[in-house]
């Protein structure tokens, strides 16, 4: 059996499928299978894939049903205790995966460990696209270092969350807490099973030494689209629901309006005002759909959740010179 298995998204990826599967299978050190989950492309990546690179996994999807089911579908059939997540429109470092293996197994508490994601465009320069996440008491999540230089973030050191385009985890627990939820289709998945893992006491790390060169919006295009305004603040809302028990809503409702009144006045000047309207309103509509799927509270738990206050608020002070 395979030390890990690396599980890689696609939908109508083909013109980088060729240099993500190249790079993964230069990896050294590490026993693993590679998995790609073909989300109904129609580009003629399957082909390609089954052409090209046979040793893949392929296992194929009748449609476009999200980054959340495609990375479920993979890890139900991954036979490895543990999960490489990474996007169709990265390269990796040949150390890759042996560096992200090697730091989940130092503590069973890691739940997860996020590479250092590295801008494509700037290769020789090294510039961060993202570092692990942040999620605030305003309700905004934060690539850590995106647009800065590399070296400034080389330190291995506690995340709020990892990255899902490139990050490690236990397969065990992945299964525990339900693995990815579905309802979000894309976008802030991550980051909301990034903070169920916290809420049950497990931690998340960041791993520079496990270097991936990521193009970004491959799929899904600008960095600000309708597709992803919406799908933002829709899942946004989802995942403060979701994770916040009623005392803690109540306890961050000034912060959390602010931070969306906030947000609103920023894409009315992009001129996407409309659409993050709708993407808050598709937000509540995607609660009442899903009251099972709010985290129960537990006393038990009462201390993690302290925990996470306290780096929701500290962790406004990350945004603030954004504002």
């Amino acid at each position: 059996m395979s030390e890990v298995s690396i599980v890689i998204p696609n939908y109508n990826g083909i013109s980088v499928l060729e240099a993500c599967l190249r790079s993964v299978f230069q990896q050294t050190g590490v026993s693993f299978e590679v998995m790609v989950v073909d989300n109904g492309s129609s580009d003629d990546s399957r082909e390609f894939i089954q052409e090209h690179f046979p040793q893949c996994i392929l296992i194929c999807l009748d449609r476009n049903y999200g980054f959340c089911r495609a990375v479920n579908e993979g890890i139900r059939q991954a036979e490895s205790p543990y999960i490489i997540l990474l996007n169709n429109d990265t390269k990796v470092h040949p150390d890759f995966a042996r560096c992200l293996l090697d730091a989940i197994r130092k503590d069973n508490r890691r739940f997860s460990c996020a590479a250092r994601m590295l801008q494509f465009q700037d290769q020789d320069r090294e510039i961060l696209d993202n570092a692990g996440d942040y999620y605030c008491a305003l309700g905004w999540g934060i690539a850590r270092g995106k647009g800065k230089p590399a070296e400034k973030y080389a330190r291995e050191q506690e995340i709020f969350s990892s990255c899902a385009g490139a990050a490690i985890y236990r397969k065990d627990l992945l299964e525990k807490l339900g693995g990815f939820d579905e309802a979000h289709f894309a976008y802030l998945e991550d980051i909301d099973l990034s903070y169920r893992a916290k809420i049950h006491g497990y931690c998340h790390w960041y791993v520079p030494d496990a270097k991936v060169w990521h193009m970004g919006s491959a799929t899904s295009g600008s960095r600000h689209n309708h597709f992803k305004v919406i799908h933002s603040a829709q899942n946004n809302i989802y995942l403060i629901y979701k994770n916040m028990p009623l005392l803690q809503l109540f306890l961050n409702a000034p912060l959390l309006i602010a931070g969306m009144v906030i947000k609103y006045l920023f894409f009315v000047k992009k001129g996407f005002g409309r659409d993050y309207r709708k993407g808050l309103l598709c937000g509540f509509r995607l609660c009442l759909a899903n009251p099972d799927r709010k985290v129960r509270f537990c006393r038990g738990h009462v201390p993690a959740y302290v925990k996470i206050q306290l780096e929701l608020w500290k962790n406004i002070l990350l945004f603030i010179p954004s504002l």
